[in-house]
Order: C-alpha cells, then structure tokens, then sequence
C-alpha cells in the first residue's frame, strides 16, 4: 500500500464523523479514487447536521466572535432566555474558550477572519452543485425571498454594516434594503412588528437531515462505506499506516484519517498536535404548522432566530448555549426561542411544536474551521466551522480531499491549519 508519509498517494482513508463535513469529505475522496470509511459513534446526521436551519447562504458566513457579542454582557450570557447563554457553572475548559473568544470578537480580528472566509464562501455553491452533477439525489432550493427582519431600521443598521464590511473583503451580496411594509409584501409570514428589513438575494436551503442521507447514500452508491453506531476511541501510528480504535475494541487500518467528528474533534486531534478548544456551542430548533409556506428562510438577527420552510412546516432554530455536548435538551431554551419569535411571526402556531431537538455546533475561539493536515501527515482535521458546517460542508470536503489524495495544499485551506 502506498503511503501518505512519503507523499504518496493513500489508497484507504479512514472518516470520522457522518455529519455533513465528513460525507462530504468522503464524497471527495471517492472522486479521487480513494478508498472510504466512515465512522460514526450514533449515525448519519446524527449531530449538528440534522436539526439546524439548513441554510446554504454564503452570503451570511461570517467569524461568530465579532464586536456584537461583547455588548451582550455578563449578566445577558447568564440568563436562560439570552441567546447567547454560558451556565454560571462553566468549566475550567469552557473559561478558556470564552476568553479566547472575548479576545477575537474584536473589529480587527473580525475583518481578518472574515477575508480568510471569502474564498472558500465564493466556492460553497459550487460545491453543491457538484454533488448534485455527481449524483446525491436531494435538492437545494433557491430562496425566492430571503428575509433579514427587524422592529427598528436602527436595529437594521447592525447587518447593513456587516454587509458592507463583507463588501470590503470581497463578498459582495446582493440585497435590498426593505421598510416594514415591503418586507410584509415579501413575507406575509412577518408580523406588524417588523418595521425593517433586508432581503437578500442568490441564497439557497435544503432539508438538512433529508440532504445529508443522500449524501450518505451517494458515498455508498460510489463504493464508499460508513459504519453506524462505531466510536472512534483512539487513533495511532503503525508501521506503513495508522490504527483506527473503536469502542468494541476492535480496530481497523489505513494509510490516512480524517478526524470529522464534530465537538469531539479535540479529543482524538489533542495527540497530533491540535491545541485549540473545540467547543460545544449548542442550537435548539422544532417545527410547527404554518397557515401558509413562507417563500424562503426568515431570519430575526436581533433575537438569532433562523426559520426555514420544510413541507408543511416551518423548522425554528435558535440559540447559542455553551455547554457540553451530552448535555439533556433545556426546555427553557425551547421556550426562550418560542417567545422570541411569537411576537414576530404571524399565520404560525408556536405552541404546536414538534421535533424538539438540541445538537452540538462544533465552535471555535477564533471563529474559524480547522482544516488541514496535523502534526502527523497521516492525519488530517476538518471542523469547527461553528453555525456554518452545512453551508460549508461540502467546499470544506472538496478542498481536503484534494489535500489527502494529492498532497497539494489548496492556497484556500492556508487561513485554517489546525495546528495555528
């Protein structure tokens, strides 16, 4: 077998993770050639990639530290109804990443973070259409509206801002800037309280859970594997390969791994070299009837709730709570969301909830994704893109596929080394 350490190409490359970044990057790999295992400690799709909003907006992909967080205070982040919420028993660990993250939420910080999100965002589509053209049997769907609201246009302002700094980074997004009136003509979902908007353009969605099982079908349909109910415990070195522990205390071996596990990235990347915190930064979302289907996602960024057409429903996703990823569902963050929407919305019956759901958005101090090789050129990370793992997934896939089996280092990754 030839081997990554030499710079040969690897034939057997071993996933972990079955979320949207490690099908995808499994995808990649088998369009180069490469021989495909994935591995999950649950299933498909059965973290962060089920139950968020399913956006594909590049559009919107920006570092999460920015200025904004810091305003929200201490006692904000203490509430359980705050949007942001830490636990007032935060961990040793936790403390760390929130310092961390106090330090990059910065306007310099933010704008270099954000140039190194633009060439990889200006690929996410594209990324998609990719998997399409190759087969993954689930649709985007381009938002006919998609619609930023707000009470005030002195609230507005905040986004407008974010777009032109966007601008200056080189993402230019086509929008128009709406009054209460011509955002309720563009979604009668919004209620009287709306009385600003901006309604962007050239942005899609998908059913996140739905898209992510055909990417798994397709992974398989193209000769790849993936094995359900495996946790990876441990990765090691042998000669010509590395070992692939699981919890049954078997093993398997390769030329290479990828670790795409999420929240649990640090775990298994600590020994190779991967000293940043990736932490649990977990969204709550449900769905509830809806008189009549809004024509794309609504987002409310004054209270960060996102709402996405799904069918017959409307799927309700907020939320940014600090806390470790096992963590039992919080039914006052269920209704911290419920209540920030209700007065927004109109024609939905938020107390007709279904699909209560929480998950783990893999998050880091610096706001950006770890993508790359480790100190070990036979392991490679890819995580910790935060809210933007299914916008990003597949952009993220294609790139490190292209690193692992060829061993070109696309110019785009350089922003993300795990090891920085």
């Amino acid at each position: 077998m030839t081997s990554a350490a030499s710079g040969a190409r690897p034939g057997r490359v071993a996933v972990v993770g079955a979320g949207m970044v490690g099908l995808s990057t499994a995808w990649f790999l088998r369009e180069h050639g490469v021989e495909v295992t994935v591995y999950d400690r649950e299933g498909v799709a059965a973290g962060a990639s089920w139950g968020n909003a399913g956006w594909l907006t590049p559009g919107l992909v920006a570092p999460l530290p920015e200025p904004a967080v810091l305003r929200y205070g201490l006692r904000a982040v203490l509430s359980p109804a705050s949007p942001v919420y830490v636990p007032p028993s935060a961990s040793p660990r936790l403390l760390r990443f929130l310092a961390g993250f106090a330090l990059h939420s910065t306007a310099a910080r933010w704008r270099r973070a954000m140039a190194a999100l633009v060439p990889v965002n200006r690929m996410a589509l594209e990324s998609f259409d990719l998997l399409a053209a190759g087969g993954v049997a689930a649709p985007t769907v381009e938002a006919k509206s998609f619609v930023a609201a707000y009470r005030t246009a002195r609230e507005r302002a905040a986004l407008l801002e974010e777009l032109a700094q966007l601008r200056a980074a080189g993402q230019d997004v086509d929008h128009d800037v709406l009054d209460g009136e011509a955002a309720r003509e563009a979604e009668p979902a919004l209620s009287p309280e709306i009385g600003a908007a901006v309604r962007l353009h050239g942005q899609r969605y998908i059913d996140p859970g739905a898209f992510a099982h055909a990417l798994a079908a397709s992974v398989r349909a193209r000769g790849g594997g993936i094995r359900a109910g495996a946790a990876v415990t441990g990765v090691h070195h042998r000669s010509g390969g590395v070992a692939v522990e699981l919890s049954d205390g078997t093993s398997a071996r390769f030329d290479a791994v990828v670790l795409a596990g999420g929240v649990w990235l640090g775990e298994l990347g600590a020994r190779f070299g991967i000293r940043r915190v990736v932490q649990a930064g977990r969204g709550y979302s449900f769905s509830v009837p809806v008189e009549r289907e809004p024509a794309g996602p609504v987002y409310f960024p004054a209270q960060r709730v996102a709402c996405t057409p799904l069918g017959d429903r409307l799927r309700v996703a907020g939320m940014m709570e600090f806390r470790r990823p096992g963590a039992p569902l919080d039914g006052r963050r269920i209704k911290a969301v419920t209540e920030a929407a209700r007065p927004l919305l109109r024609g939905v019956d938020l107390d007709a909830r279904r699909d209560e759901w929480v998950g783990s958005r893999p998050c880091t101090a610096d706001g950006l994704p770890l993508i790359g090789v480790t100190r070990s050129p036979r392991v490679f990370a890819a995580g910790g893109h935060g809210m933007w793992g299914v916008t990003l997934g597949p952009v993220t896939g294609r790139l490190l596929a292209e690193r692992v089996a060829t061993g070109r280092e696309p110019a785009e990754l350089a922003p993300f080394d795990p090891l920085r």
